[in-house]
């Protein structure tokens, strides 16, 4: 059996230079947050490694986890699509169809078992033995769990292969559930978002893919480098929230100015992503920049708990140095410091008022 041509390989047979192979790897590793030593890992893991097969399957979903996907800047989807990963199934994409594209999936099991990455996009419904989702003559639910026998990892794409979604909501009909309540003998990775970042989704298969494991994960499985901190934190705006500046109507003056949309119902503050960073299209752009508040679409019911304009009514006062992992260890004490706080301001206003 022939050999499975490295990323390496299959770049330099079209013409690209190891200047341009060098500074992919630096710049791939920068975007993940990682330092020069990570980039000299990749390139040396890109130049020995074959490249990893990837079986990519639907369950109930609309399909903009794939259209997000395709729509990466760097690193370029035709990159990690037609040279670092085998992409050896996608029913959305390939050309094969009906019995031929179902022999694929019993290939690749039986030819790389153990060794290839499921990517799940969309989640299976449990209702009527899994009949709200048959993919090709059989529930979903089946072929998931048989794809998943023989994996190496999984990766949840978006929310609802995360969290169930808007699938999910109630009265949940369907009992839509997210793989990780389903697959429970395998590593799962979640990437939620509705959908996902492009370049996030790019850069945890450019992750598995060089390094062969898992990168770290916080305690809701997902992957750190990207959901260590709330969108509100990095966020431009995040000056107007703190001085009290806020759009009170939408178009409204403050509106035109750029102010906070905190109490138009932005869920940045209790939401963990890249967007403000990363940012989308390229890096152009995000829903806050464009005027529109974050729905909190990577977080766990988003679907469920309330309007999108709602405002906030709690928000933790935690700054950029916590993180999801950190703040569900510091929830117990927050109540005694606020307590304490609010006795100081107390004594401070009464000091204030006889000095007067």
């Amino acid at each position: 059996m022939a050999a499975i041509e490295t990323f390496y390989d299959v770049i330099r047979r079209q013409g690209v230079t190891r200047r341009s192979f060098t500074k992919f790897c630096s710049l791939t590793a920068a975007s993940m947050g990682m330092g020069s030593t990570a980039a000299a890992t990749m390139a040396k893991a890109l130049e020995t490694n074959p490249r990893t097969p990837v079986i990519w399957m639907h369950g109930l979903e609309c399909t903009c986890c794939s259209e997000s996907f395709i729509r990466s800047a760097h690193p370029l989807v035709k990159d990690v699509v037609l040279s670092m990963i085998s992409l050896d199934y996608d029913d959305t994409i390939m050309a094969a169809a009906g019995h031929q594209a179902e022999e694929i999936l019993v290939e690749t099991k039986e030819k790389y078992k153990g060794k290839y990455i499921l990517a799940v996009e969309g989640n299976p419904p449990l209702n009527e033995g899994g009949m709200f989702c048959i993919d090709g003559g059989k529930p979903f639910v089946e072929k998931l769990k048989w794809m998943a026998q023989d994996a190496m990892a999984i990766i949840a794409w978006g929310a609802c292969a995360s969290w169930g979604c808007v699938q999910a909501a109630k009265p949940n009909p369907t009992q839509a559930t997210p793989i990780d309540k389903v697959i429970l003998d395998k590593p799962i990775i979640k990437v939620p978002g509705c959908p996902p970042i492009a370049e996030v989704m790019t850069g945890v298969v450019t992750f598995v893919t060089t390094f062969g494991r898992l990168p770290e994960l916080d305690r809701q499985g997902r992957p750190k480098m990207f959901y260590s901190q709330r969108i509100h934190d990095k966020c431009y705006r995040r000056p107007h929230f703190d001085a009290g500046q806020f759009v009170e109507q939408w178009d409204d003056e403050n509106a035109r100015k750029g102010y906070c949309l905190y109490k138009m119902g932005c869920k940045g503050p209790t939401t963990y992503n890249a967007c403000s960073t990363v940012r989308w299209n390229g890096g152009v752009s995000f829903p806050i920049q464009s005027g529109h508040g974050c729905i909190g679409c990577s977080e766990d019911g988003f679907w469920d708990k309330g309007p999108f304009y709602e405002r906030l009514s709690n928000i933790k006062p935690f700054g950029v140095e916590h993180n999801a992992d950190e703040i569900g260890l510091a929830a117990v004490g927050l109540v005694g410091g606020a307590v304490a706080a609010h006795a100081g301001v107390t004594a401070i206003k009464r000091l204030t008022g006889k000095s007067s």
